[in-house]
């Protein structure tokens, strides 16, 4: 298949629309290994995978659009039609019951379960006779086990190699409890460490077949050789050699036949997850041990229900079942689940035809698009992506690691890219995908500048993606039994449009607000220009709506920011991270307004009572709880009231409280006599501004695109989308004009006799996209700024202010804020 996206689904991935992407090179596309489905996959995916579809063009009769391009499979891969309805089927005419019981309904249960044993140990190529399937929550829950059975000797050792997903990392902590020392090693170092005469008591060797990083295969005879190196040692004797070998195969089964059979010996544990092969059932893993291995187990320190044959209450004696399955499996089976596995089986080989088809068809998908990403380049003829492995003759699965640089080798954030790539409708992963060996490997990271990070408060998974411009982590595409190569096409598309020929040492931004006549033209001899404030905004409630300041009111400022602002937070219970309004789109419809005659804030929402809330600290109940902004820990207080709580709860529909900071809510709060000096829950800074001339320049390039494109979004942008504390615009007629985004060249800023400094440009992501009056996600304005506004490789729109010399103000010294007022701008 050639690079052959249609304009229309070009703009859907990409809104607002931009040319078709080029044709490659000749010599791109990969034909499929020969298999049993390929012809039929555009079928399959419209019929058994309409959730990547636009559902309103599934029956039209046309081409159906694609709605999501996901690039995940190796986090979860997606669940089929055929499976689910079989599923909802069986729900409405059998009644699925505990199998612990005796009745007509428990017994068809527990025959259910035990086929369901032999279906999944036929799908692995083995047998009953060769292995025991032992049902768990996932894979981790399986690993775990698995290291708790063990008959580990405090003398032996726990070893486990670099490409180890954290649950066998984590094996580390739980072995030690038993005197035994845990040994990180590479791969290719095994033969040597399990050696005969190496090593005295018993050990565990643990590896993952496939590592989630890279995507690195690893083979599986491991056990089969350390069984070869005892065959003819003393150990052997005693019927089980000295190293037990657990395989983490919860990524590798999905797309690779295990053929467990083939193994003479064989692991003595495999742990598997079954999303990860079929996408549901998401709560059942497997532990499959082996029947030979069985004898020489270590009892279980807990037993729960349905374990034991007898039991007595008042005596230390319990007699435990015989059968290993029951022996291990603590209370009752996820059976609902069990039952979903057989569709998810029956599907598979429907869809599918055998997993042999799977792995052909994935390892075509998998050489196209790395054939593709390798050929993406800039002019200057260095590649677009760094990718991770897939290299040295090495054996991989589908799955690329990789990270994106511009033109002069630098690296862009792979967060950005991610929110980018969200923005464009492709679903792929960034951080470092549990998998600590790995991502230290390729990209790196020594474990002392891992603990230097996270002495600083960088933590896995927030945004701090690249520290003095070297990546913490990656991006990951992986692929599964129905991709195809129309979403790497996409995905290539999206790669050459954004990051082609990019520059991060000479952005757009940079250049448009340097170019000649566009520098705010001044009379001055210290390049300032004067402005008016056009607007003043206060967000009481963080995420929430923003309160416009009365025209005629003048707006305390203190030392932490404008009074009031972000001064609260709504926290989900059991969470120490605020509410967002990405994540929570209707928190947008929450309108507060303040009044400070009655000192109070009032909350509004369509369909509710006002809520009224004291602004003054003693009127509200009070419990100190801590929260989390921007990774910054900061304390927070929980307001402890009944009614607010079930009044937001209702609203957003999520159990959840308000908190606030009391010492920004007291009349004194620019004196802080406690010595306190935060900056609110604003996330970097005290004071957000934004120009008019600006945001009329953004909603412009959208126009501009909406009108040769698909794109059928609304135009109409207000610098309140971009949730501004201050919008400025230029004085008047006849007077210097703003430039669209010289303010990204500001130094300080003057208004009225405050004084602040420029912190810096404001980082956005997708919440800007989401409409303030109707709470929809839409793409814009974060697409067109994605291209057009991106500073080091980051999306940016409008400024930072900090009040200068704000340690040394007393209350009376800081003036209020107020629409009309003047503003000196210096440049620097």
């Amino acid at each position: 298949m050639a690079f052959n996206i249609a304009a229309q689904q070009s703009a859907q991935y990409l809104q607002p629309a931009t040319p078709p992407p080029t044709p490659p090179a000749s010599g791109y596309a990969l034909p499929f290994s020969a298999g049993a489905y390929e012809d039929r996959l555009d079928d399959i995916r419209r019929t058994e995978y309409p959730q990547l579809f636009d559902s309103s063009t599934l029956d039209s009769g046309v081409e159906p659009r694609l709605k999501t391009v996901f690039l995940d499979h190796a986090g979860s891969t997606i669940s089929s039609a055929s499976h689910i309805r079989a599923v909802a089927s069986e729900l409405l005419t059998q009644i699925p019951a505990n199998p612990h019981s005796r009745h007509v309904e428990s017994q068809w249960t527990q025959r259910r379960i035990d086929h369901a044993r032999d279906r999944l140990l036929e799908f692995l190529g083995t047998t009953a006779e060769q292995y025991a399937v032992v049902f768990t929550a996932n894979a981790t829950a399986a690993i775990r086990l698995a290291a708790e059975i063990t008959p580990l000797t405090s003398d032996g050792e726990f070893c486990y190699t670099r490409e180890s997903h954290t649950s066998i990392v984590g094996v580390r902590n739980l072995v030690a409890e038993r005197g035994v020392k845990p040994r990180p090693m590479e791969f290719d170092k095994i033969d040597a460490v399990v050696a005969p005469g190496c090593g005295r008591g018993t050990s565990l060797l643990a590896y993952t077949a496939q590592c989630n990083f890279s995507g690195q295969r690893f083979p599986l005879d491991v056990a089969d050789r350390i069984a070869k190196l005892y065959k003819s040692d003393e150990n052997a004797a005693v019927g089980h050699a000295p190293w037990w070998v657990l395989v983490d195969a919860a990524a590798r089964a999905a797309s690779s036949p295990l053929e467990l059979n083939k193994y003479k010996a064989g692991p003595d544990f495999v742990a598997l997850s079954m999303y990860k092969i079929f996408g549901a059932p998401t709560g059942l893993g497997a532990l499959l041990i082996r029947r030979s291995s069985v004898p020489y187990l270590c009892p279980k320190g807990y037993f729960g229900g349905g374990t034991v044959a007898g039991l007595a209450f008042d005596r230390q004696w319990q007699v435990y079942r015989s059968d290993i399955e029951s022996r291990l499996e603590d209370g009752t089976l996820n059976f609902q689940d069990i039952l979903s596995l057989h569709h998810a089986l029956d599907a598979h080989s429907r869809i599918y035809g055998s997993i042999h088809s799977v792995a052909s068809h994935t390892q075509s998908i998998v050489r196209y698009a790395l054939q593709a990403m390798r050929e993406l380049r800039h002019r200057n003829g260095l590649p677009v992506c760094e990718i991770y492995g897939h290299r040295d003759n090495a054996q991989f699965g589908p799955t690329i690691a990789f990270n994106v640089k511009d033109r002069g080798a630098r690296h862009i954030g792979y967060a950005e890219v991610d929110r980018l790539a969200t923005m464009a409708g492709i679903s792929l992963r960034s951080g470092r995908f549990c998998n600590p060996g790995a991502a230290q490997k390729w990209l790196q990271l020594s474990a002392s500048e891992l603990m230097q990070h996270s002495s600083l408060g960088f933590v896995c998974g927030d945004d701090h993606d690249l520290i003095d411009g070297k990546p913490v982590g990656a991006l990951r595409v992986s692929f599964g039994a129905m991709s195809n190569e129309h979403d790497i096409d996409v995905l290539i598309a999206f790669l050459r449009q954004q990051f082609c020929d990019y520059s991060l040492a000479k952005d757009a931004v940079a250049e448009l607000s340097k170019s000649p006549g566009h520098a705010a033209q001044s009379s001055s001899s210290d390049n300032s220009i004067q402005a008016r404030v056009e607007r003043v905004v206060i967000y009481p409630v963080k995420s929430c709506h923003g309160w416009t300041v009365p025209p005629n009111m003048s707006w305390r400022i203190t030392r932490h920011g404008l009074r009031y602002d972000r001064s609260f937070v709504i926290m989900r219970e059991n969470s120490t991270v605020p509410m967002q309004q990405k994540q929570y789109p209707k928190m947008a419809l929450i309108r507060p307004r303040i009044d400070e005659q009655k000192s109070i804030l009032v909350l509004e929402a369509q369909g509710y009572s006002p809520l009224e809330i004291s602004l003054r600290p003693k009127d509200l109940r009070l419990e100190a709880t801590e929260s989390q902004i921007c990774g910054d820990r900061i304390q927070a207080v929980r307001v402890r009231s009944d009614h607010i709580s079930s009044w937001l709860s209702s609203v957003l529909s999520v159990s959840c409280y308000l908190a606030c900071e009391p010492r920004l809510l007291a009349s004194d709060t620019a004196e802080s006599p406690d010595g306190f000096a935060g900056k609110s829950f604003a996330n970097e800074a005290q004071i957000l501004v934004v120009t008019h001339e600006s945001a009329r320049q953004v909603e412009k390039w959208v126009a501009e695109d909406s009108a040769s494109s698909a794109n059928t979004q609304t135009t109409r942008i207000s610098p309140m989308q971009y949730r501004p504390n201050v919008i400025v615009r230029s004085q008047g007629v006849g007077l210097p004009a703003i430039k669209p985004f010289e303010e990204l060249n500001w130094s300080s800023v003057s208004i009225g006799k405050s004084k602040f400094a420029v912190a810096g440009p404001c980082r956005r992501c997708q919440m800007i996209s989401v409409d303030q009056d109707s709470a929809q996600k839409l793409k814009e304005p974060y697409a067109t700024l994605a291209r057009r506004m991106r500073v080091d490789g980051k999306v940016v729109f409008g400024i930072y202010l900090n009040l200068a010399d704000k340690h040394h103000l007393t209350l009376h010294d800081i003036p209020g804020i107020r629409s009309g007022a003047l503003i000196d701008i210096s440049s620097g």
